[in-house]
């Protein structure tokens, strides 16, 4: 098996794992960044989360391997691609390692917060509020990676222009959601919908790039 094509199957792992671990934190009624739950109600679901938490953080470090390989591979696979390339297929590599970072301290700030929900509630409140604000800002990141990897892709050939620009709008949609992250404290966001659009956008456009690997 070469490496494209295990740069292919961790785009298809990063979408599955995301849908398994987003199911179980509906099913387990997690707090979710950007839900606009009160802040009385975030600290009791806390406080009173227990193993919950524990069983959807097993596998993230399954996304951040995904996802590192996945833009590992299109890294190798665009490189001396065409003008401009290679410095694109940069930056989409760069926005999937910031996005593994960020996400990984937001993962670390869901157990910070259940520790403090059953101690001390003001810490939980100011741990949800810099929860918030990295969650919306790490969208920025998702969108480097969706800008570079689709400009990368379209100026070497791989990618038809259909695909490209599922890329481009997406980031659109994740840059201006990013950009609201200030405002977003207490977790109520006026624009998440423009999020979550983004967001599926770029799970879409990770199986399409996916298949492309594995056809190479």
């Amino acid at each position: 098996m070469s490496f494209l094509d295990l740069a292919g199957l961790g785009g298809l792992g990063f979408v599955l794992s995301a849908v398994v671990i987003n199911g179980l934190y509906i099913r387990g009624r997690l707090p979710m960044p950007m839900s606009g739950q009160n802040l009385d109600a975030v600290v009791d679901s806390f406080a009173a989360v227990g193993n919950a938490l524990k069983r959807p953080s097993v596998i993230a470090p399954t996304l951040w391997l995904c996802t590192t390989v996945f833009a590992a591979g299109l890294l190798g696979r665009l490189w001396h691609g065409g003008a401009g390339t290679e410095a694109w297929a940069l930056v989409g590599f760069a926005g999937v390692l910031m996005q593994n970072v960020t996400f990984a301290c937001v993962e670390a700030l869901r157990f910070a917060m259940a520790a403090a929900a059953r101690h001390d509630r003001g810490s939980t409140v100011a741990l949800w509020g810099l929860s918030n604000v990295l969650f919306g800002f790490n969208q920025l990141f998702l969108a480097v990676a969706l800008l570079g990897f689709s400009a990368a892709g379209a100026g070497a050939g791989f990618i038809p222009g259909w695909h490209a620009w599922l890329g481009y709008v997406s980031a659109a949609l994740l840059f201006v959601s990013s950009s609201a992250s200030p405002h977003n404290v207490e977790g109520t966001n006026r624009i998440a919908l423009a999020g979550l659009v983004g967001w599926l956008g770029w799970a879409a456009w990770i199986v399409v790039y996916s298949i492309a690997l594995l056809r190479a």
